[in-house]
């Protein structure tokens, strides 16, 4: 067989011909030259992380959103030590949160409102947070792939995350990786979410502007998103309002605006806009940005730009507490052998939710 052939698998069927599917073409060999190139995470320092966010080295800005990530004990002291080094190169950004229903268009919108801001200067970080597998946890990066033109701009990076089934599709680790981003340079931070409407006031702590993003012709669209949801968000904005669907957003774009006359903006000073825009002809997306940038304006004006951010630096220290109380109360060697038992007690009726609480912090106390 020639070198360059097709090669049957070992488990291919006997006397298998051209006909079966499955073959095996074999790769070239690389050059001494790529392979001095390839750079693993184990061989890099601190010093070869900072260096490489800073000068926007985006194999070593990957590299470094994957340390931060880790959930390996052996990863959160070098992580911790490279975030402390970036803090000071972070901040100077707009962070704006995205969400809406599933349908919403929000890759579209983001791809396209990504190209309109890098087409006026900016350096724009996207931070798409995917549904995570129920198997392995891990991102199935459906994002990236819609955003194919954004993904080829040079002054655009973009970073899929498990959501690892939380709440409102926020990992733990986004606001880590919006410090990362902001280092290499990128003004521009934009966040979604995968718009189940269940806890996106984590969304909004994380960033200045808070963006929902809704559809037309989905059933009663004032039933579609959960009161609380319209209640933080800085704009609404009604997507696809093109060809035949044009008429439909501007009646619903109506019916929105007669129900936030009774609700409170979350933003002192500041009236919702609700606005119609089509990801697919780009109508709208200037508007959409022009109300981003007379908000960021009015809030930093006015010190609530500045104090929001503080607040949402304590509430981080906060949910971190949180996580960690957790984390060490589910590996604890007495509550993993007296969870299962008391559970048990509990389905079978022998004692209340209450107190089976109790045992187990107890036992978590006497650790």
């Amino acid at each position: 067989m020639q070198e360059n052939e097709n090669i049957k698998p070992d488990w291919t069927p006997k006397n298998a011909g051209k006909e079966f599917a499955v073959r095996v073409v074999k790769g070239t060999n690389q050059s001494n030259t790529v392979k001095s190139k390839i750079v693993k995470s184990n061989d890099l320092s601190i010093d070869d992380y900072i260096k490489g966010v800073l000068n926007n080295n985006r194999t070593i800005l990957a590299k470094t959103i994957t340390l931060i990530e880790s959930n390996s004990e052996k990863h959160f002291d070098l992580a911790h030590k490279v975030l402390q080094k970036l803090l000071p190169h972070a901040g100077n950004s707009i962070r704006v949160g995205i969400t809406g229903v599933p349908g919403a268009g929000k890759s579209t919108f983001i791809e396209i409102l990504g190209m309109y801001l890098i087409g006026k200067g900016h350096k724009v970080a996207v931070l798409t947070i995917d549904p995570s597998s129920t198997v392995t946890r891990g991102s199935i990066l459906g994002d990236k792939t819609r955003m194919e033109n954004l993904s080829r701009e040079p002054n655009c990076f973009i970073r899929p995350s498990p959501s690892g089934g939380t709440l409102g599709g926020v990992t733990r680790k986004s606001r880590e990786t919006i410090i990362v981003c902001e280092a290499a340079g990128y003004d521009i931070i934009l966040v979604e979410t995968v718009g189940v409407g269940q806890n996106e006031v984590t969304v909004r702590s994380m960033v200045d502007f808070f963006l929902l993003l809704m559809i037309t012709g989905a059933g009663d669209e004032l039933q579609g998103i959960k009161k609380g949801v319209i209640e933080i968000a800085d704009a609404l904005l009604i997507n696809k309002a093109d060809g035949a669907n044009e008429k439909k957003a501007e009646i619903a774009k109506t019916d929105f605006a007669m129900a936030l006359h009774y609700l409170t903006p979350s933003t002192q000073g500041w009236t919702v806009p609700i606005e119609t825009c089509s990801a697919i002809t780009g109508r709208g997306i200037k508007e959409a940005w022009d109300n981003i940038e007379k908000f960021v304006a009015l809030t930093k004006n006015s010190n609530i730009f500045e104090q929001r951010r503080k607040e949402q630096l304590v509430e981080w220290v906060h949910k971190l507490i949180e996580e960690e109380l957790r984390n060490q109360f589910y590996n604890n060697p007495n509550i993993k052998s007296e969870l299962p038992v008391i559970e048990n007690e509990l389905i079978n009726g022998n004692i209340l939710s209450i107190e089976a609480a109790k045992k187990l912090l107890s036992i978590f106390s006497k650790k």
